[in-house]
């Protein structure tokens, strides 16, 4: 019996992760998707956003495909989350074609990607391979390396030199793990930026993966599968900061805080309040959803750094409870604070 090919998606925070999978179901040419999401925090915003993209509404059985793991990263829960999911999925395997797992944008790869070698999933499951978002506005407003060119010349002037932060590691080793590097919203940076930004992460990934740009994470599904590249057997090649460790640790201080919200908000006054908070705290990731006053549809709410953007994705049903849910990634957050500031800037 073959093998069920898995997608590993992964990207740090915001980098577009679910928009991509979102479009992916809803032009499956066919296929047969579960989706596997890994959120950071409590509430499932991803899971529940790809619920809502429609497909669920013309397949009864989509809805049971989509399952969520919130009680930590994919690459530190493997035992106690991962495996016991992927069995279940592995029962089902005359229902599905293919698995998409979607990473918390704090996870590593790699010792996912290990996971496949377990007797529990080995041979009903490969990784087909690893496809790493990256956000290339971040990219070029030095979020995850300082200055590109001034450490690309340090890198050529000392190959041992250290890396910088927790953070910069982890986004090397996702660039490193990666089939292919897709660059989301270069379409907001100019030519010569995109240029910048394009090679120097071509010094980042191994020889041959292929960057490619995409926007609202539109991408022929023939583009995003079918690597075949059973990655857990040639994970050697793929160079890790945390090759030597036993276990990763995590930057302690980043946290998820979950604010579910009696009130009512314009999503301009939000993003304005919140752009103002982050001159005081440090705001990784925003995302959630926003009762509008005199608005029927319920509107999705993200955020990546000082940058916000929103759309309406479907009416409030009935009997669900119109109430806005946000959750907010970042350091050091008191979940008090942010309340309190951001019903300053409430409707009602």
């Amino acid at each position: 019996m073959h093998k069920l090919p898995v997608t590993v998606i992964t990207g740090f925070l915001g980098a577009g992760k679910t928009t991509l999978i979102r479009n992916l179901l809803l032009n499956n040419q066919g296929r047969r998707i579960a989706v596997l999401v890994n959120e950071f925090g409590e509430v499932g915003i991803d899971g529940e956003l790809l619920r809502s993209c429609g497909v669920c509404d013309e397949d009864e059985t989509a809805d049971s495909n989509i399952l969520e793991l919130a009680n930590g990263c994919l690459c530190c829960t493997v035992q106690e989350e991962f495996l016991p999911t992927m069995q279940t999925l592995l029962q089902r395997r005359e229902q599905i074609d293919c698995i998409v797992i979607e990473t918390s944008g704090l996870a590593l790869p790699k010792p996912l990607v290990q996971a496949f070698r377990r007797p529990e999933i080995r041979t009903g499951a490969t990784v087909d391979g690893v496809v790493t978002l990256v956000d290339a506005v971040a990219v070029a407003a030095g979020q995850f390396a300082t200055d590109l060119d001034a450490l690309e010349e340090q890198r050529q002037a000392d190959d041992s030199l250290d890396h910088e932060t927790p953070i910069e590691e982890l986004f090397e080793d996702q660039l490193a793990c990666a089939d292919l590097v897709l660059l989301s919203k270069i379409d907001c940076l100019s030519p010569e930026e995109s240029d910048r930004v394009r090679r120097w992460l071509s010094t980042q990934v191994r020889s041959g993966v292929p960057i490619v740009p995409v926007t609202n994470g539109q991408l022929d599904s023939d583009v995003l599968l079918g690597f075949n590249a059973a990655v857990e057997d040639n994970l050697e090649q793929r160079p890790s900061h945390h090759d030597h460790e036993e276990e990763h640790d995590h930057d302690d201080a980043i946290a998820a805080v979950h604010l579910n919200l009696d009130a009512e908000w314009q999503p301009e006054a939000l993003a304005e309040r919140l752009q103002a908070l982050q001159q005081s705290q440090t705001l990784y990731r925003v995302k959630g959803f926003l009762a509008v006053p005199g608005k029927s549809m319920r509107l999705v709410f993200q955020g990546v750094g000082p940058r916000f953007d929103w759309f309406y994705d479907r009416p409030w049903r009935s009997p669900e409870e119109r109430r806005s849910q946000l959750v907010v990634i970042g350091e050091d957050l008191n979940a008090e604070v942010l309340q309190s500031a951001l019903n300053s800037v409430a409707v009602s």
